[in-house]
């Protein structure tokens, strides 16, 4: 399942609805660590293709805060607000093989069919005159691929839904902007939290039916707070501190499962992550959803 492309090439991918906390950062090293490692490339992309959710200046605040952790990038950000041509283009090749169908469902009907769409619903190719957002037809095929952190992992395509690629507010759906602009890319390693494992076999097929490459896949456990729930921006997490950022750099080591000696957190960040790439390795990292951020 590797990528054609001999160069190691990973990236981070944020969405600028809030800045940068702890659960990101740990997210951003480790695909950081993953390629420096490798000897590869590190892209940034900013996944800024929800506007509602992105209050101003939110993707300028989470590059400085990137750059203040010493989290350096090559190449330029892409940002994926200038990319809808590219997402219409292919939301127009799937509409002509008859691969996608206009749904005008509510969350309720969905809710009651338990995700099984009508067939009624799924053979239509009539766009209509009301609200609707594109699906993708799954078929009843299964999924199976070799996780670099959480191993073997075998999904239902069919058990999971058809999946939607254009919401019916007419925004381009995050399946499809990130399975296009992988391939973009050329991304060949995608390190990311375990609230995306259930993506990856819905991108996976995306990238078979558009002919892509399809890069090897790991996800880290995320970061859950005392009562279970995962450290987000939708749960308020707060902010990484851009004042003195090595504790929390030494502590994402951590999370990790790398074990930094205590005078590490006194040396620069420079030589911190320089520590970090000489020591990196995916084996200790927790075969687990999640980690207690009281544990670390």
């Amino acid at each position: 399942m590797n990528n054609s492309s001999s160069i190691y090439t990973g990236r981070f991918a944020p969405s600028p609805s809030g800045p940068l906390h702890f659960g990101s950062l740990v997210a951003a090293l480790a695909s950081y660590l993953d390629a420096r490692a490798n000897h590869g490339r590190w892209l940034v992309r900013m996944e800024d293709i929800d506007p509602p959710r992105e209050p101003s200046g939110t993707a300028d605040q989470i590059l400085r805060t990137l750059e203040a952790y010493g989290l350096q990038w090559d190449d330029s950000v892409l940002f994926q607000s200038d990319r809808s041509e590219a997402y219409q283009a292919i939301l127009d090749n799937l509409l002509s093989r008859q691969l996608l169908y206009p749904c005008t469902c509510t969350r309720k009907q969905l809710a009651d069919s338990k995700g099984v769409y009508p067939s009624d619903s799924r053979d239509n190719t009539k766009l209509p005159d009301s609200p609707y957002s594109l699906r993708l037809k799954c078929p009843d095929k299964t999924i199976t691929f070799h996780d670099l952190i959480q191993g073997q992992q075998t999904w239902n395509l069919y058990e999971s839904g058809d999946f939607i690629l254009k919401r019916k507010d007419q925004l381009f759906a995050y399946q499809l902007a990130v399975s296009v602009d992988d391939a973009f890319q050329g991304i060949t390693h995608v390190i990311r939290g375990c609230d995306l494992l259930d993506s990856t076999p819905r991108q996976l097929h995306l990238q078979h039916i558009l002919g892509y490459s399809h890069p090897d896949y790991g996800h880290i456990p995320v970061i859950t707070l005392h009562d279970g729930n995962k450290l987000s921006k939708q749960n308020h997490a707060p902010a990484i501190p851009l004042d003195n950022p090595r504790p929390s750099l030494v502590q994402a080591m951590k999370a990790l499962g790398m074990m930094p000696e205590k005078e590490l957190s006194a040396s620069t960040i420079e030589d911190i992550l320089t520590w970090g790439v000489k020591h990196w390795n995916l084996n200790p990292i927790k075969k687990a959803q999640e980690i207690p951020l009281a544990s670390l």
